[in-house]
């Protein structure tokens, strides 16, 4: 199994960019939950720090594909160190905001600009793509990158908390900030594994969001984005009702945990179907995964199983990334990439608020069925691509 992963990263400089991107992706993880934690420190107040991270959070949103056409256009060296002359300077102005008990209003706009960040998972992806286009070790990088993923969210968010609480509190919003500039500085120093620029004559113009299978890729994601979201603030409340708060983060770790491990699995298989297959049939585990939350009592059975539900998350997500390399034209590859992952981030956003006033209002066994009405989501989706959308012809990812 670990010989899959070895062969990747003979070609020389993958060890290095995908070493790199780790660190700059470092910053998805920490820069959020770090706003809530520093405002929440500082205001005293979770709706202030709830706002100013939503307010973070869909400035990428926004901001990341618009980075990623331009890097499409005119390359990663040319553009990624430009978006830090705009985040970082927002970000020190954020930091000065809460340092200098600056109005509300100061503290969000500052939080617009911090937004400008690029997508640097779909950086790296672009790359692998780039290295390992037609080949069946494209699918290996794609679910270690995904695996990488899940580690950053597993020690990046208490990393951010930790450095706020035992330092100061805008210590954690400032580590995400320099792992973005060293992480950055060192992608973008290594040219040549950089993907080249496209020339634009004679390829699709416009955005790859108007192509149908990126629309439907991106409803997936946005999916299982909702899944995770929700998954995140049930564990919170479950374990409070059963009088043991702390037992929340055993069961989000094990829920990352059954993503990561499936995920390093499925990098390393190959499977008799075609891909299309694969993804619906990942698509309805998906949702058969979430139903047993019904039946959850204790953080026992809780536990186990979100690590069921988590198990089929990675290689859902590998998929999904996969199809934008069959999909997308050359010259729209990190914009198809970045919005699928743009799509996942705001997913976890609306999943969050939306099983937060599930619960307040019906009670928390009705906060699961949004979490099973998104894994439906994500099966039917999945169906109507593979009956109207999706190419099922053989490609790397089938071989």
């Amino acid at each position: 199994m670990f010989s899959s992963y070895r062969v990747i990263f003979q070609h020389p400089g993958t060890k290095a960019f995908s070493g790199a991107g780790f660190i700059a992706r470092m910053t998805v993880s920490m820069m959020g939950i770090g706003i809530i934690t520093m405002i929440a420190q500082l205001r005293d107040s979770f709706f202030m720090a709830g706002v100013t991270a939503a307010v973070y959070t869909f400035s990428a949103a926004f901001c990341a594909p618009l980075i990623a056409r331009l890097v499409d256009r005119y390359g990663q060296s040319r553009i990624l160190p430009k978006t830090l002359v705009i985040s970082v300077p927002a970000t020190a102005v954020l930091l000065l905001c809460t340092i200098y008990d600056a109005p509300d209003w100061a503290i969000w706009l500052s939080a617009v600009f911090v937004g400008a960040i690029p997508s640097m998972p779909a950086m790296i992806r672009a790359r692998w793509t780039h290295i390992y286009k037609g080949d069946p070790r494209l699918q290996t990088a794609y679910s270690f990158e995904s695996v990488l993923d899940e580690i950053s969210f597993i020690i990046g968010p208490p990393l951010s908390v930790t450095l706020c609480i035992a330092l100061f509190p805008q210590a954690g919003p400032l580590a995400a900030i320099i792992f973005l500039v060293i992480g950055t500085a060192l992608v973008v120093c290594q040219k040549r594994t950089e993907p080249p620029v496209h020339k634009r004559d004679g390829l699709a113009k416009g955005t790859v969001l108007r192509l149908p299978a990126i629309q439907l890729l991106m409803v997936v994601l946005l999916a299982l984005g909702v899944i995770v979201g929700t998954v995140d603030v049930l564990a919170v409340a479950f374990a409070n009702a059963q009088g043991y708060p702390e037992g929340a983060s055993y069961v989000l770790s094990v829920y990352a945990a059954g993503s990561c491990i499936a995920g390093f699995i499925f990098g390393a298989v190959r499977l008799p179907f075609s891909y299309t297959k694969q993804f619906v049939f990942t698509a309805a585990a998906t949702l058969l995964t979430t139903l047993p939350l019904l039946l959850v009592t204790n953080l026992t059975g809780l536990g186990l199983t979100m690590f069921v539900a988590g198990f089929f998350f990675s290689p859902t997500m590998i998929l999904a990334i996969g199809f934008v390399e069959r999909e997308a034209p050359p010259n729209m590859l990190t914009e198809g990439f970045t919005w699928l992952i743009t799509g996942l981030a705001v997913g976890v956003a609306l999943g969050s608020a939306g099983v937060g006033m599930i619960i307040d209002t019906y009670g928390i066994d009705a906060g699961f069925l949004l979490a099973i009405a998104a894994g439906i989501c994500v099966l039917l989706t999945a169906c109507i691509g593979y009956v109207f959308v999706f190419k099922d012809d053989k490609n790397s990812a089938d071989k």
